[in-house]
């Protein structure tokens, strides 16, 4: 049976879905809960600090909670699929969606770190199942180091004028196309169903998903061996 050849750019279209899923979250919690961005841990690590040294134990516990959740979703990136071989391009957009869904339904007067303790969950696990793409290493839920990387590679082009340079701009430049328009579609959603905007967010991860699986399928495909027919045979005589 004659091999399929395998999409080289699958995991490009996958890592800018799940970077506009990623925008999406974190415009999201900015606008529902008081600019709180659940997606990473820096705010939350300096604000939990911040109360501990205020003495505040309530707000210091709230912070250690996100904290721990957020530990705890990296950690099982790599247990699951050790325990019982999960495959977390499958298993992470199931969590995200779940998330979603619990997000839109949480009690509008909830405390805002505790609101965002499922996006702190569902985030650390997408960020550590989806390190990049194309060779390039990126992150689906924040800008600072695609921006970063952005600015380095025209730097770097415009001294030597080395085309691989473009196509690692373009790489980080399409990322962050794709995290802030996740971002703007968020804006509306929230504009329009305001909590239960987070909904708007599923037909995102259902593309995602999509892609992951394709993808994974087509790496199956790629390490299938060639069948080579065996041409050594001698055709046997009745005469």
């Amino acid at each position: 049976m004659e091999k399929l050849s395998r999409n080289d750019h699958i995991d490009l279209y996958r890592h800018l879905a799940f970077s506009a899923v990623g925008g999406f979250f974190g415009c999201h919690a900015v606008l529902v809960h008081g600019g709180i961005m659940g997606n990473a841990q820096t705010v939350n690590l300096l604000e939990l600090l911040l109360d501990a040294l205020r003495g505040d134990a309530y707000a210091t516990a709230l912070h250690l909670g996100a904290l721990a959740l957020y530990v705890l979703g990296t950690m099982l990136t790599v247990l699951l699929p050790h325990w019982w071989g999960w495959d977390m391009h499958r298993v992470s957009p199931l969590v995200t969606a779940a998330a979603a869904v619990t997000v839109a339904f949480l009690p509008e007067t909830l405390n805002p770190v505790v609101a965002l303790y499922p996006v702190f969950f569902a985030m650390s696990i997408q960020w550590s199942s989806f390190a990049g793409a194309r060779g390039f290493y990126s992150s689906t839920i924040f800008s600072t180091n695609n921006t970063k990387q952005t600015s380095l590679a025209l730097a770097n082009y415009l001294c030597d004028k080395d085309k691989a340079h473009l196509r690692k701009l373009w790489f980080y430049f399409f990322t962050l196309l794709s995290f802030h328009t996740g971002a703007a579609a968020a804006f509306f959603a929230v504009k329009w169903w305001y909590i239960r905007g987070a909904l708007a967010v599923l037909p995102f991860i259902a593309w995602a998903y999509f892609l992951a699986v394709c993808e994974r399928r087509h790496e199956a495909l790629a390490d299938e061996p060639e069948t080579i027919p065996d041409n050594t045979a001698q055709p046997t005589s009745n005469a």
